[in-house]
């Protein structure tokens, strides 16, 4: 085993039948950020994400682009992996639900779950929605617009009769109950752990987890009939990525339970409820901790194909930067509650947060390193309280920060790196070491020290938001690659005087639209 500590954090998988959008970057963007920071402060990280590829949903999009499912699949799978690679992504893993490693992982956890007396064969007659891949009560239906019945999420529904399998989710009421209790923070942010207590404590009816009416999917042990229903299926990806079902391997043993499985909160019941009770039922450990977050809108219009209003992460990152982006995704909405993407929002972000106040503040100090010290890290004199206050500032932020990255208050996170930003830019201006060049050049070379010590500590911080803008600032100082892990914060690791820098360039240029 490492002797690191382990940090196991997953995306939903994405489901196949569309294209990536701005929500699926959201997602996987506050993943890596979570992971980017683990590393760094020393743990070892299994970052998963991956494809839902099964589904009568995905074998009718195939049907109508002319194509198996399969090649279907193997076009918008690659799609997702584009997108990673656009955005950085930093995943250890990428699952697809068509590996043999999976079906391997779902065959052993539905014979287990059967084994165990959780499974049974009966009938199923229900509302059913294809686009939701999922079965609805009658009192959980609503009226649309046209009085017709759909799901609560506005799709259609379909009566179906057919053949099942169940899994006896009703005998797992006081069970999930007694954990999301005992495990405070099992469920977050605390509003959706209320909604997912109440839908609990509301009764829990066996579970339909087959279907005979279509065929792409992992077919059912003993009985291929049957295929497994998708969420079975796609919710078993994490502990294929853990290694199931060989649970007595080193990377099961190190990974799993999982620390963190993020989701959208439209998906919250399924990774909160039925997850725990497959996992519970199979006598596996439940996951740590799931976390839903919020929605985006556009321009306060709600996101859809038929509104024309999608954002593509792809085009974003064509016209503003891959680091602005991901800088704007991460610092705008509270992490958890729905957001709005509105253009000149994220302008705002570039200019003001980014231009003005960090890369302003690198370039002005930088450059005077650069043409009044010899290219090199200046030697500090006595410090002053206003010196010792702004690296105080700074050598206490790991602490802080930390706790908004296990709480998952990204944007927090953020907001205090820039008050530290922003101090920095007072302390700099009021110091004024451009007139000191002249009256005191000993304390000049200080305010440039203590200056470029910040932005040493501020670039380290900002490497799991923006790794490419914290790493050109980080080269300019000259600063090792192997001493940019947060052990090298705070005060025992300070910048070392007479060090070289290189001739600064603009890190963030401000953003005009043409």
């Amino acid at each position: 085993m490492s002797a690191k500590p382990s940090y196991y954090i997953t995306t939903p998988i994405y489901y196949v039948n569309d294209i990536p959008h701005i929500g699926h970057a959201y997602t996987t963007l506050a993943c890596d950020v979570l992971a980017r920071f683990k590393r760094l402060d020393g743990f070892e990280v299994l970052f998963l994400t991956g494809t839902d590829e099964h589904g009568q949903k995905v074998e009718k999009s195939a049907a109508a682009a002319g194509k198996t499912p399969k090649e279907f699949c193997d076009i918008v799978s690659q799609r997702f992996r584009d997108l990673a690679e656009v955005m950085k992504f930093s995943n250890d893993d990428f699952i697809r639900t068509t590996e043999d490693r999976h079906k391997r992982a779902c065959q052993a956890l539905w014979n287990k779950l059967l084994d165990n007396g959780h499974i049974y064969l009966d009938k199923y007659a229900g509302w059913y929605s294809v686009r939701d891949e999922a079965f609805f009560g009658e009192n959980e239906l609503v009226e649309n617009k046209e009085n017709i019945k759909v799901a609560p999420t506005g799709a259609p529904v379909e009566w179906v009769e057919e053949e099942s399998y169940f899994f006896k989710l009703s005998n797992f009421e006081e069970k999930l109950l007694s954990f999301y209790e005992n495990l405070p923070a099992t469920v977050l942010p605390n509003t959706r752990k209320n909604e997912v207590k109440s839908f609990v404590e509301g009764g829990l009816r066996d579970l339909s987890i087959s279907r005979t009416s279509f065929n792409w999917g992992v077919p059912v042990p003993d009985n291929d009939k049957h295929i497994m229903y998708v969420w079975i299926d796609a919710l078993t990806n994490y502990i294929t990525a853990a290694g199931y079902p060989d649970v007595g391997s080193e990377k099961f043993k190190n990974f799993w339970p999982a620390d963190i499985h993020m989701v959208g909160k439209d998906i919250l019941r399924f990774h909160a409820v039925y997850w725990p009770a497959f996992l519970m039922g199979a006598g596996l450990e439940p996951s740590n901790r799931i976390f839903a977050h919020g929605w985006w809108t556009s321009d306060g219009q709600k996101i859809s194909k038929s509104l024309g209003n999608v954002i593509d992460p792809f085009g974003l990152v064509d016209e503003f930067g891959l680091d602005q982006v991901r800088y704007f995704l991460m610092r705008e909405v509270s992490f958890g509650k729905d957001g709005d993407f509105n253009r000149q929002s994220m302008i705002n972000r570039i200019n003001s947060d980014l231009a003005n106040d960090l890369g302003n503040l690198a370039q002005r100090s930088l450059s005077m390193i650069y043409k009044n010290c010899d290219g090199a890290i200046p030697c500090p004199d006595a410090l002053s309280l206003d010196d010792k206050t702004l690296l105080d500032m700074v050598d206490c932020l790991l602490v802080y920060v930390r706790d908004c990255i296990d709480k998952q208050a990204i944007n927090k996170y953020l907001e205090l790196i820039w008050k530290v930003v922003s101090a920095a830019n007072i302390y700099f201006t009021a110091q004024e070491p451009w007139a000191l060049k002249v009256t005191d050049p000993a304390r000049m070379a200080t305010v440039l020290y203590v200056t470029a010590e910040a932005i040493r500590q501020i670039s380290i911080l900002s490497q799991p938001i923006m790794p490419d803008s914290a790493a050109k600032l980080l080269n300019t100082l000259n600063i090792p690659i192997n001493e940019r892990g947060f052990e090298y914060l705070g005060g025992v690791h300070r910048i070392t005087s007479k060090n070289s820098i290189e001739k600064p360039q603009g890190v963030f240029p401000r953003f005009i639209e043409t």
